[in-house]
């Protein structure tokens, strides 16, 4: 009697369960460990692994389709080869599986976390991303923070409301990425739930300094390939846009790190390596870790900061005010013309309509929007003009 196709995959699952526990390290996490709020009838007979399952639903969700046109820190520029928040992500993922693959740690919950710990960031990047905090403040549904709104997308908005339902480990790891935050070592903080996550997410709300630490090895990883990913990118795009000049860098962080986004990387991802392998955490040594942070200074001052960068902020700012209140009106009033309810909430499901109020809902449908949509509907005798660069 022959194997089915479906035994077949099946004892081919198990190979690789297998498989991860005798190869990957003892504090890396199992794939058979994958957890997921709801019971999932679709996977029953899924052959993929939970992480992996995990990765294809982030990159078929529509929120990830949107990365193509989000700011990752230059915007209103026409350049074809400055950093968008698509190549961004992932380029995170490719720095983060890297590691991984020498700490011996599970590549495909890296990879669903670095492919997905973006996904709820506004328009215009993080100055969007404070204007509608702004907003969200005034109207009683507190601070928005994007890596907070990165899990509510995915469990919440997308599939017209039904969320993609991804493990724990997954959602805890977009949660906690916050590669703004300075760390020269993370050890995971193990033995998080569903409730837990939904608890740190209303804390984040409440307080935007609350620190988060991921419940995993891959998820600390990915929090730190998020600076690694970044920091040199946008150092050689402010040189593109001649915004800043090589010699320009930090004569200390060029000699611990180098002084083009290759060397830098490569520095920083072999530091990583050397300091976490065989440990229960993942670090920097001590002098990288310093050159990083001064060289993060560094471009706080001379890039995100820049005037040159700014001229156009104000302006931004009262688009978000304009849009915001347009559709808040909107809901309220209930005009079914508006584009919220012909775009957004359209075949929504009841479950969201009933556990979202009107503030939540103009939050959602704002943050996803890529940068030319939301210009499209802003009153276009306001829009700035976009340079050529």
């Amino acid at each position: 009697m022959g194997i089915y196709k479906n035994d077949r995959l099946a004892m081919i699952q198990l190979a690789l369960e297998q498989r991860e526990r005798e190869t990957l390290s003892p504090i890396a996490t199992q794939s058979a460990a994958g957890v997921r709020r709801f019971e999932d009838t679709r996977l029953e007979e899924d052959y993929r692994q939970p992480f992996s399952a995990d990765v294809d639903r982030i990159l078929h969700s529509r929120a990830y389709t949107r990365y193509i046109d989000k700011t990752q820190v230059f915007y209103l520029i026409k350049h074809d080869h400055i950093t968008h928040r698509v190549l961004h992500v992932q380029l995170v993922s490719k720095i983060a599986r890297s590691i991984g693959r020498f700490l011996g740690l599970n590549e495909d919950l890296i990879e669903a976390i670095a492919l997905g710990h973006d996904i709820g960031h506004t328009p215009f990047g993080h100055d969007g991303e404070k204007f509608l905090s702004e907003l969200c403040r005034a109207s009683g549904i507190g601070y928005f923070q994007h890596n907070v709104q990165s899990v509510q997308f995915l469990e919440r908005v997308e599939r017209k409301g039904k969320g993609w339902n991804l493990c724990l480990q997954t959602l805890d790891g977009i949660l906690c990425h916050d590669g703004e935050i300075h760390n020269q070592k993370l050890k995971p903080a193990r033995d998080k739930t569903f409730e837990t996550i939904d608890q740190e997410m209303a804390a984040k709300k409440t307080d935007p300094e609350i620190k988060l630490i991921p419940m995993t090895q891959e998820g600390c990883v990915v929090r730190m390939a998020d600076t690694i990913g970044y920091i040199g990118r946008d150092i050689e795009d402010a040189i593109r846009l001649n915004m800043i000049e090589r010699s320009d860098l930090p004569a200390e962080c060029v000699e611990r790190l180098g002084d083009t986004n290759g060397t830098i990387v490569y520095n920083l991802v072999t530091d990583i390596i050397n300091s976490s392998f065989q440990n229960i955490y993942t670090a920097f040594s001590p002098e990288v870790s310093a050159a990083l942070e001064r060289l993060k200074k560094f471009n706080l001052e001379h890039i995100y900061m820049n005037p040159k960068i700014k001229s156009q902020t104000d302006t931004i700012k009262k688009l978000f005010g304009i849009l915001f209140e347009r559709f808040l009106d909107d809901i309220e009033k209930e005009n079914r013309t508006s584009v919220i309810f012909t775009s957004f909430l359209e075949d929504m499901s009841q479950d969201y309509i009933a556990n979202h109020n009107s503030g939540e809902i103009v939050r959602d449908f704002i943050a996803g929007m890529t940068d030319q949509y939301f210009l499209r509907l802003c009153p276009q005798d306001m829009v700035p003009q976009i340079q050529l660069a």
